[in-house]
């Protein structure tokens, strides 16, 4: 719009505001209509003058307004015609004739965000139009920030059914921008189960006149890329309520979605070899002395449910924490903060589910804001390693009793040598008479090491000597020639190695001298559990009967000396032999030994 300057009246030789009348001047009517329209614009304008009206942007320090329309005085509070003469840069809160969004001064001087477009003649005009908040921060620079984050603007018109892209909008899907597609065209690009999510969303959106976000796949128009996009979007109704349109913007996310989905899937992975390594995680932020606890593992190790809540510090060392554990624990957070190193601390807990003394280990990290600074959060992980500790003891006690056991078992086979080769009267019968006691005993050997809390069944002991000359069962009330009873006893590694000679011994005479020699003979043993001792008296007795007429032995061989001193001196048994002409009879008395806990594997 062009300014109007003032004009000449010849006739009268004086100059004339916009408002006066000329008489006699053919132009007047038309100057009267321009006045008209000036007035009641439904816009505010001002006919400012500036030195360089060439120059946008020019500092209007000595511009002032020549005229102003009613429009404008009463947008910024003015009477009609108190603009008239006012210097611009009493307006403007940053004097400036450039166009665009600019903040103005009230006449109560109050600020007002106009936006102002700018027409140069003779004069300069400034339209003046009040915007809205949303409009005062919508200028180029934001569409360009738009642009710099990703962000495409779009548009639906319902009417022609098209979607209008900006040129952001329109390099995401690979279409022109402009209203190039339809919702048609787009969804075609989109799978058919991700299209009727979108439709759902939308369709609810709509009913609920609110603004919509959702994430899908679509495969870009030109080079069939596929893209991860985000859209927002907000319905438009017309002025009778019904659905006009939709606004909205588009953004690229493929990216940030791929890291998202790959962090996910890290923090999966580690979900998940925590959950195989039993691993509690947790995080304890110093300054309130709080813990969270990432996983359920934490509740599980500590005998706790979600009602129950975490543990901060404070309660941990002072009432869950064995007190003979608690200073090494505090020694261990303190040095890991001194140090700044990985915290790595052992001890015992009282579960709170039943109360039982668990072992724990714990290892962690102290994180930092910055470097030099206290730590503001510990995290870390626990493991219960009660079942390894007890594992590992019961490692070490059976290594001891190994070693102890070849120390007698090496003993024992030396014994067997020297007096197996002072009783022998050749090299044939001291062979046989070696072999055969060696393999009882590797025989016993191996009923202990089948046993993992390493004992030996006397049944079995006696079984595995009296077999071969068994004729049945061996169960007793049989007709077999071998009848064994007695309850079940499992012997412990100390006495079964010497009772377990000692059943070979008595087996091997019976053979050779006794009722087992004989197809008519028999052999009845027999035992039982009596009160006493540490874990129980055991009294073994063995009957032979209907074999060859029996005499007391003339020399006392290795077989013998076995029965009365290791059984006495190893077992501290009491041994009774008695040799009546109807058979050889054995009674033993033996305590049983208390058996070890802590071998137990199933403790």
């Amino acid at each position: 719009m062009r300014g109007f300057p003032a004009v000449r009246d010849q006739s009268r030789g004086r100059r004339c505001g916009l408002g006066d009348r000329v008489d006699h001047d053919p132009t007047a009517s038309t100057i009267d209509l321009h006045r008209a329209a000036f007035e009641e614009a439904a816009v505010g304008l001002a006919v400012v003058s500036a030195h360089d009206h060439s120059v946008p942007g020019l500092a209007p320090h000595e511009s002032t307004i020549l005229d102003a329309n009613r429009h404008l005085c009463h947008l910024l509070g003015y009477g009609a015609g108190d603009l008239v003469g006012m210097p611009l840069s009493d307006l403007l809160d940053r004097p400036s004739l450039a166009e665009g969004v600019q903040r103005w001064r009230r006449a109560d001087g109050r600020p007002i965000d106009v936006r102002v477009r700018r027409s140069v003649g003779r004069g300069t005009t400034l339209v003046v139009e009040a915007i809205d908040a949303d409009e005062a921060v919508r200028a180029e620079q934001n569409r360009e920030a738009l642009i710099a984050a990703g962000l495409g603007e779009w548009r639906f018109d319902k009417l022609t059914g098209l979607i209008t892209l900006s040129r952001r909008a329109g390099q995401i899907l690979g279409h022109p921008p402009g209203p190039s597609l339809t919702w048609g065209d787009l969804s075609r690009r989109i799978d058919e189960a991700e299209t009727a999510r979108i439709a759902d969303v939308v369709r609810e959106a709509m009913a609920a006149g609110e603004p919509y976000s959702f994430e899908c796949r679509l495969r870009r128009a030109g080079d069939e890329r596929e893209v991860i996009i985000g859209i927002r979007g907000q319905p438009l109704f017309g002025a009778d309520g019904t659905l006009a349109g939709m606004v909205g913007v588009v953004q690229d996310i493929t990216t940030r979605v791929e890291a998202r989905d790959a962090l996910l899937g890290r923090e999966q992975r580690l979900r998940v070899a925590t959950s195989l390594a039993r691993l509690g995680i947790f995080e304890w932020h110093m300054l309130e002395d709080h813990a969270i606890w990432e996983n359920e593992r934490m509740f599980e190790i500590f005998g706790r449910t979600a009602e129950d809540g975490t543990v901060g510090k404070t309660e941990f060392l002072n009432e869950l924490l064995h007190p003979e554990d608690r200073k090494a624990v505090r020694q261990a957070i303190s040095q890991a903060l001194r140090d700044d190193e990985i915290l790595h601390a052992t001890g015992r807990i009282r579960r709170k589910s039943d109360g039982a003394w668990r072992t724990i280990d714990m290892a962690g990290r102290f994180e930092r804001d910055a470097p030099n600074r206290l730590p503001r959060r510990l995290i870390g992980v626990v493991a219960d390693v009660t079942d390894r500790r007890h594992a590992e003891e019961r490692q070490t006690l059976l290594i001891r009793e190994l070693h102890h056991r070849v120390k007698n078992t090496l003993a024992t086979v030396q014994a067997i040598v020297g007096s197996t080769a002072r009783t022998a009267s050749s090299i044939e019968s001291f062979y046989e008479a070696f072999v055969g006691r060696i393999m009882s005993l590797a025989h016993t050997h191996s009923v202990l090491t089948e046993d993992t809390w390493q004992t030996a069944s006397l049944r079995t002991l006696l079984v595995n000597e009296l077999k071969p000359y068994a004729e049945g069962t061996m169960e007793d009330g049989g007709e077999d020639r071998i009848t064994l009873s007695g309850p079940p006893i499992d012997l412990a590694s100390e006495i079964a190695v010497p009772i377990g000679m000692a059943i070979h011994e008595l087996t091997t005479n019976a053979a050779k001298y006794g009722a087992l020699s004989t197809r008519s003979g028999r052999v009845a043993v027999t035992w039982q559990l009596l009160p006493g001792g540490p874990a129980g008296m055991l009294r073994f007795a063995w009957q032979e009967s209907h074999g060859p007429p029996v005499q007391p032995p003339r020399r006392q061989g290795f077989g013998s000396r076995l029965l009365q001193r290791v059984l006495t001196t190893q077992v501290q048994a009491e041994v009774e032999t008695e040799y009546p002409p109807e058979g050889f009879r054995l009674t033993m008395m033996a305590p049983l030994p208390k058996r070890n806990d802590a071998l137990n594997p199933l403790i």
